[in-house]
């Protein structure tokens, strides 16, 4: 196992892999200046979860569930994708099979420009009829409105998001096991790996054959089980891999 900051193992797996999946979490979105859930100074710390994100708090008071959420927007809406985002577009471009899988609801990884992402957990920007099942994107912040309304039925619409009791939708959650499943070369970034179904991925990526990257400023529950692992934020250490997988490929062809 490389357990050190030398991508010299690291570059010839990048450099020829065919299919590449990743899995980010809240870590790369904290970059951004997202505040996590279960860090030090974590959202949980202040709120509780059952207060506000699950299915009874949304029957019992949508007014509140929507102004907390809304509130959460309004941190999103004026921070950017960082560098670690940003290389993930580049390697989209270049890959000939490269997904993101994300566990993150902020959608800072469309918003930087990447096109196949997964999002195990929904999305903030959007909003499901809770009668219909229509899916809207609503980008407005702060919302007009609260609670907001189906514009078709006038029915609640409730943030499309998962909720804690909820089970993830069962199609996504079969694609990112079949994207783990199939990829020869995953990265697995800014997550604590204990959050399940997501953190059961990579482990399903290192049966099937696949070189697994963590990168995370700390020591993981995963850890052990990966080939490489990289101490620090993602926004800093894959512009670093990415410099060298450039000087790699332009040697290759030269």
């Amino acid at each position: 196992m490389k357990k050190n900051q030398d991508f010299t193992s690291l570059i010839p797996a990048l450099l020829y892999a065919k299919k590449i999946a990743v899995l980010t979490g809240s870590g790369i979105s904290a970059e951004s200046g997202i505040p996590t859930f279960r860090g030090k100074d974590g959202l949980w710390k202040n709120f509780r979860p059952h207060e506000l994100a699950t299915p009874a708090a949304f029957s019992q008071n949508p007014k509140l569930v929507w102004e907390w959420y809304d509130w959460r927007r309004g941190i999103i809406a004026d921070k950017k994708p960082n560098q670690g985002h940003k290389v993930l577009v580049e390697w989209e471009a270049h890959f000939p099979s490269f997904a993101i899988i994300t566990q993150n609801i902020d959608g800072f990884h469309q918003k930087a420009g990447s096109r196949n992402v997964l999002e195990l957990h929904g999305n903030i920007w959007k909003a499901r009829c809770t009668k219909e099942g229509t899916i809207l994107e609503i980008c407005d912040t702060p919302l007009k409105a609260i609670p907001l309304v189906c514009p078709d039925c006038r029915a609640l619409l409730r943030p499309h998001v998962v909720w804690f009791g909820e089970s993830l939708d069962s199609d996504t959650l079969q694609k990112a096991f079949s994207l783990s499943s199939d990829c020869d070369l995953m990265f697995v970034i800014g997550t604590s790996a204990e959050v399940q179904p997501a953190a059961s991925l990579p482990l399903t990526a290192v049966e099937s054959g696949a070189k697994v990257v963590e990168i995370n400023p700390d020591v993981t529950s995963l850890s052990s089980f990966v080939d490489f692992s990289f101490r620090g934020k993602a926004g800093e250490i894959l512009p670093q891999i990415n410099a060298r997988l450039k000087q790699a490929i332009s040697k290759r062809n030269n």
